[in-house]
């Protein structure tokens, strides 16, 4: 059991949580489950739920990538433990990449849309914190440099 300190008004950082989650499996016993690379679709798999945030653990090989999306409302955290990942944001119109090697981590507000691939020849691992927990993702599409919604996807029916 990993133990977060909070700040009563903002919660614990959400990548805090995920850099001890890291740091947690680097030890003597890994990550509470085996990782799985699958050649289809990325791989996740929930660590942990709390009252106030989740915690999930995301594997990538090479090429696999997600769409560009939100996070329904909620704010968070993810952190590169193995590999790289390029994580890429909208700006002026234009989706803009920022590389993220292991140990690598970035916060996100509520209202953040970002897509997130694996461009490298590696399988890469990441931990990701929401807070609150989940409850639906935006998909988008980029059209003449505007967001355009593609789908809503709802907690307990995409995945």
């Amino acid at each position: 059991m990993i133990s977060i300190s909070s700040n009563p008004l903002t919660g614990p950082d959400p990548l805090t949580i995920a850099r001890r989650y890291a740091a947690d499996a680097a030890g003597p016993t890994g990550w509470p489950v085996p990782l799985r690379f699958d050649p289809v679709q990325r791989w996740y798999h929930r660590l942990a739920s709390a009252d106030d945030h989740e915690v999930w653990l995301l594997t990538w090989l090479p090429g696999q990538h997600t769409d560009l999306h939100d996070h329904g409302g909620s704010a968070g955290a993810f952190l590169v433990a193995a590999g790289t990942l390029v994580e890429e944001t909208v700006v002026g119109g234009r989706l803009r990449p920022r590389q993220l090697g292991a140990g690598t981590g970035r916060r996100f507000g509520a209202k953040h849309v970002h897509q997130v691939s694996n461009n490298g020849d590696q399988p890469a691992v990441s931990v990701h914190v929401y807070r609150p927990a989940l409850r639906s993702m935006t998909r988008y599409r980029l059209d003449g440099g505007r967001l355009r919604v593609a789908e809503v996807a709802e907690a307990g029916v995409a995945w």
